[in-house]
């Protein structure tokens, strides 16, 4: 079964241009004349197969990431962990949900669940209950490396990275996986990465982080796992989109705002 998959956002948590910032590529990004594929908003994808659609991730730029796609239906929603970056844009749910049968099915690991039903609480409560929130429904997925899930028809399998001092999700489905905001990969995630078609994973500066892997490092995990296809994202403005990928091998590309690429999903 083939799919599309497009990057709704590739940039780090303070986004690029980053606020405050006259570097070269902020610049740029900011230039009608500079390259536009160095204005990156928080991360986050869009899935489209089988007729549904599929999002991992809603960060605080997800209604302009919505309306720049066209994004006029979810049937899903997978969340990776619980920082702002990744979640803030989980009101911007309401009106997607409002016009389905049933409510929203939202996908997260038990410590992310439970961050975004703090935050959100008005959304989850049963009392007092906002009367516009999102029509959602949490799913906990199983913590182990591997547990999978279906949707729609493709599998979804919870990949485990780290970041930082924490334990997060990745996500395996099908002939890709995305891995964002991670330092490491442990061996038992390793070893479900193989025969890969497109490898996405965090690179987010050239020089190392204490919770994102950096150039060098992403590059290394790429020549381990030897998918056909990598890209990289959640990147900071460090990375010039150009001057990087010149210096690149071919099948590792920069991700960039927009950026669709097909896969087999099942």
């Amino acid at each position: 079964m083939d799919a599309t998959l497009t990057f709704l956002g590739s940039g780090t948590s303070m986004g690029v241009p980053t606020l405050g910032c006259d570097c070269a590529v902020c610049t740029s990004a900011m230039s009608p004349t500079g390259d536009p594929r160095n204005r990156r908003t928080r991360p986050s994808i869009r899935l489209a197969y089988n007729d549904h659609t599929v999002v991992i991730d809603t960060g605080p730029d997800f209604h302009a990431q919505a309306l720049r796609e066209g994004v006029r239906r979810l049937d899903a929603v997978l969340y990776t962990h619980g920082h702002a970056d990744h979640v803030m844009g989980f009101d911007d749910l309401r009106p997607l949900s409002f016009h389905a049968k049933e409510n929203l099915p939202i996908y997260a690991d038990a410590t992310t669940a439970s961050d975004i039903e703090r935050i959100f609480d008005y959304t989850f409560r049963k009392e007092d209950r906002y009367p516009t929130s999102a029509r959602v429904e949490m799913h906990r997925i199983d913590s182990a490396p591997g547990a999978g899930f279906d949707l729609f028809g493709a599998w979804f399998q919870r990949i485990p990275v780290t970041h930082g001092s924490q334990q997060i999700t990745g996500y395996r489905f099908g002939s890709a996986a995305y891995l964002t905001d991670m330092s490491d990969i442990p061996a038992e995630s390793a070893a479900l990465l193989q025969n890969l078609d497109v490898l996405i994973l965090d690179a987010l500066r050239r020089d190392p982080h204490s919770s994102h892997s950096h150039l060098e490092k992403s590059i290394a995990f790429v020549e381990q796992l030897k998918p056909r296809r990598a890209f990289f994202t959640h990147m900071s403005h460090d990375l010039d989109h150009a001057a990087t990928e010149a210096i690149l091998p071919p099948h590792i590309r920069l991700a960039y705002d927009g950026l669709q690429i097909k896969f087999e999903i099942a």
